[in-house]
């Protein structure tokens, strides 16, 4: 039998957490907006998604890697999950609006180069008006930058509301001493009445 690559990617953080890690700064990030439905864009093994289920939120888990999925449906598969690629998502009507939209764990690293503009788009299509896109990714020189986010988040209708060092929400100084490795920024869908 072989060994699915999601439940190996799950177990790191299961043994975080055994070990008193607290795994879940992105659910908390999120449920401060207190939201009623969330996207999980990019939810790999369905990490953020079942902490926010876990406190009555409704989410939608939306991945590329089947193999990720699998782990995810097993894990919780009380769950809504989608097998779709986020440069092309097109929930329909029918799956209504979500509150935020979360991309966390470096998704815009991992998606094909060049579709982050795309991707954006896609997800900021199933936030309702003044709904939150949230993202977090490591900034790596000559990798997807802020000035590059903040560009296609503009072009996909999204205006940035604020920005963070990390989930704990640390002050994010760009440009001051031991300049941020990572950005947790949060955008808002046009449209807010």
């Amino acid at each position: 039998m072989s060994y699915p690559r999601g439940d190996a990617y799950q177990e790191r953080f299961d043994a975080l957490a055994e070990g008193g890690v607290d795994v879940h700064g992105e659910a908390t990030f999120v449920r401060a907006f207190g939201p009623g439905r969330v996207l999980d864009a990019g939810c790999g093994t369905g990490r953020v998604a079942v902490e926010l289920a876990r406190h009555g939120i409704e989410v939608l888990g939306v991945d590329v890697d089947a193999d990720m999925l699998e782990t995810a449906r097993r894990r919780a598969p009380e769950l809504r999950w989608l097998l779709a690629d986020l440069a092309t998502l097109d929930l329909g009507p029918e799956a209504g609006t979500f509150d935020v939209a979360v991309l966390a764990g470096n998704v815009l690293l991992f998606v094909v180069p060049g579709t982050e503009p795309s991707v954006l788009d896609r997800v900021a299509a199933a936030l309702r008006p003044g709904g939150r896109c949230v993202v977090g990714f490591q900034l790596r020189p000559g990798g997807y930058d802020l000035p590059s986010l903040d560009r296609h988040a503009a072009a996909a209708g999204l205006e940035l509301e604020s920005r963070w060092a990390t989930w704990d929400r640390l002050p994010f100084d760009a440009g001051g001493e031991g300049s941020p490795d990572y950005a947790v920024s949060v955008f808002v869908r046009d449209g807010a009445s």
